[in-house]
């Protein structure tokens, strides 16, 4: 069990959405309120990628640079044979909080764009940005990099250069890594 990891999985989360709701509440200064929002979402960017999803879902990914200069994604899913009632609660908060804080920041962009409040663009797409990145990555990590996600993407970005190269080891630590190379 994790409830210190569940905790913060969720309370950056939510501050940041707090935070922007009550912000002209609270001051007037917009840079005080903008750098608030955006450290409280890197906060939970970083939580998220490299302690709450290795902790709660036995889930990991990164990007690494080769010395060629090519881009290499690596997923990493833990095999767990069996999960305990208490995990398997701290999974469903994990995805249900990846999930729709994405949805919230999402409706945030199109009140902004529709009151034309144009300041709060950016952070907006910033908090999207965020919160998909990692979004999707765990998703890739769920999927063990299956070809099916591949053909997925280049049908929705119509890229035509998708990875062609797909790899799997697993590691001494017992984690299965699922590596993507792109070469953009």
């Amino acid at each position: 069990r994790h409830p210190l990891a569940t905790f913060f999985h969720l309370f950056f989360r939510v501050s940041a959405i707090v935070t922007y709701l009550c912000c002209d509440w609270f001051s007037n200064s917009f840079v005080a309120c903008f750098v608030t929002i955006l450290l409280l979402l890197s906060f939970d960017f970083w939580s998220v990628k490299n302690v709450t999803g290795r902790l709660l879902v036995g889930l990991r990914w990164w990007n690494q640079i080769d010395e060629d200069g090519k881009s290499h994604w690596v997923f990493e899913a833990k095999r767990v044979p069996t999960i305990a009632a208490s995990t398997e609660a701290e999974a469903r908060i994990f995805w249900l909080g990846l999930i729709i804080c994405p949805v919230i920041w999402t409706m945030f962009f199109f009140s902004t764009l529709f009151s034309l409040k144009l300041k709060w663009l950016a952070l907006v797409i910033a908090g999207i940005s965020l919160q998909t990145a990692n979004l999707y990555g765990y998703i890739h990590c769920k999927l063990g990099g299956q070809k099916t996600i591949s053909r997925v993407t280049s049908r929705l970005f119509g890229a035509t250069d998708v990875p062609k190269r797909q790899s799997r080891r697993i590691a001494e630590d017992g984690t299965e890594e699922h590596g993507k190379t792109d070469t953009r």
